[in-house]
């Protein structure tokens, strides 16, 4: 049926009318993430973290990067992305940093001097250190022994913090302690109870280095194996403010 030059006059005004299209129909950007899989990462570690950010919001596109992915470690490949994760590892810190390699490490540094993002958890805080990744001043010890901690072994464990203003839980499994730094641009974004930082942001460079001594990506399987109850299990989205924190 063909519309008369009346009825598409009617037709048109009726659009107007409606208004714009709802900003939940309206395409929104991609944010490209990088996350490393590799030998520097502990098992499922690296899918813990794409599920998590993956759930975070839908304009997130993460794709794996490492010495046996698709897709290496590369100056010209960290260029695609605007998040570069490193998740937790074993105990063998050197190793770990062997196994990326020199061309990696320094591909990473470029990366993140020229404006990059690395948000490094658990190891990947140790490896950002100033003996391995170079990326803050400081070298990196345990929080384990430290005063105040109640975590004294290298067990999983679950651990009380002040994270993004708002008192809860977060996995913690022998993670690092953050020196306190008054440098420009410096930004603590998480302590624990004994006040030492959890969590903190730096900058390098152009870019930004945050850094997460506990696991705010742990998911509840995590919590159940270690037969950590619910009520020490974390009540926020700190993995959210984390991110959110790391893109700003």
């Amino acid at each position: 049926m063909t519309l008369s030059t009346g009825a598409r006059r009617a037709a048109l005004a009726l659009l107007c009318l409606a208004g714009p299209l709802p900003l939940a129909q309206a395409a929104q950007p991609t944010v490209a993430v990088a996350v490393y899989r590799g030998p520097a990462g502990c098992d499922d570690c690296s899918e813990t973290v794409r599920t998590a950010i993956e759930r975070l919001d839908p304009r997130y596109r993460v794709d794996f990067v490492g010495p046996a992915e698709r897709i290496d470690i590369t100056p010209a490949n960290l260029r695609r992305y605007s998040l570069y994760v490193q998740p937790g590892g074993g105990q063998d810190i050197p190793a770990a940093l062997a196994s990326l390699g020199d061309a990696r490490s320094a591909a990473l540094r470029d990366y993140v001097a020229q404006g990059g993002r690395y948000l490094g958890l658990c190891m990947g805080a140790y490896l950002a250190d100033a003996g391995n990744l170079r990326l803050i001043p400081d070298d990196l010890d345990s929080e384990v022994g430290r005063p105040g901690f109640p975590v004294t072994t290298i067990d999983d464990a679950a651990v009380a913090v002040r994270w993004a203003g708002h008192d809860d839980h977060v996995f913690y499994q022998d993670g690092p302690y953050l020196p306190s730094s008054h440098a420009p641009g410096v930004r603590v974004l998480a302590t624990y109870a004994n006040g030492d930082i959890a969590a903190a942001r730096y900058p390098f460079g152009r870019g930004v280095v945050a850094l997460s001594g506990p696991h705010p990506e742990a998911d509840a399987s995590w919590f159940e194996q270690a037969d950590i109850p619910p009520a020490s299990r974390p009540r926020t989205s700190l993995f959210k403010s984390l991110v959110d924190e790391t893109l700003r």
